[in-house]
């Protein structure tokens, strides 16, 4: 199952990526070559930015590829590694479902109810906010499977970090 969902996670932020590109280089080509500036082009890469961050963000999660402080759970061995990290992986879980989750649903709702919408393309910004629960939907599966791999497979001394002792080298990775 997370194969699956990296593959269809990571074809998505390319997706949207590759649509900035192509929406930010229209809007330079038009400008300077055309001589005429498209007003939608700027919109469709800001709207698209925030959902690539986000999206990008739970994908980097779920590639353990983020940002952390890991000297304590790299420290630690067996069961002290394990309680550790699952209390890392709750926290980032709680995280993801009060604030991502519901804290953006309930933006979602509230800005759809209020009929908010983008001022050039004429979009509901709820459409747009989005992007915060669906990313805190995607940490939270993650988390579920992290949490799985820590107690049904002891042997991996914690799951989701990465010991820099077993790791492949940075030639061996791709």
């Amino acid at each position: 199952m997370k194969r699956a969902l990296d593959f269809v996670l990571g074809t998505t932020v390319f997706l949207i990526l590759a649509t900035i590109v192509v929406s930010v280089s229209w809007q330079v080509l038009s400008r300077y070559v055309l001589g005429t500036s498209s007003t939608a082009t700027s919109e469709v890469a800001r709207l698209l930015f925030m959902w690539l961050a986000l999206l990008g963000g739970a994908y980097t999660f779920g590639q353990v590829r983020h940002l952390a402080i890991d000297i304590l759970p790299l420290a630690l061995r067996g069961r002290p590694r394990q309680i550790l990290n699952t209390l890392i992986l709750l926290i980032v879980a709680s995280f993801a479902f009060f604030v991502m989750v519901r804290g953006g649903w309930t933006m979602v709702s509230r800005t759809l109810a209020t009929g908010q919408a983008t001022p050039t393309l004429g979009l509901p910004m709820g459409y747009v906010y989005g992007a915060l629960p669906a990313a805190g939907i995607i940490i939270l599966v993650y988390c579920v499977m992290f949490l799985g791999r820590i107690w049904l497979n002891p042997k991996s001394e914690g799951g989701f970090a990465i010991d820099p002792h077993k790791a492949p080298a940075p030639e061996e990775r791709a």
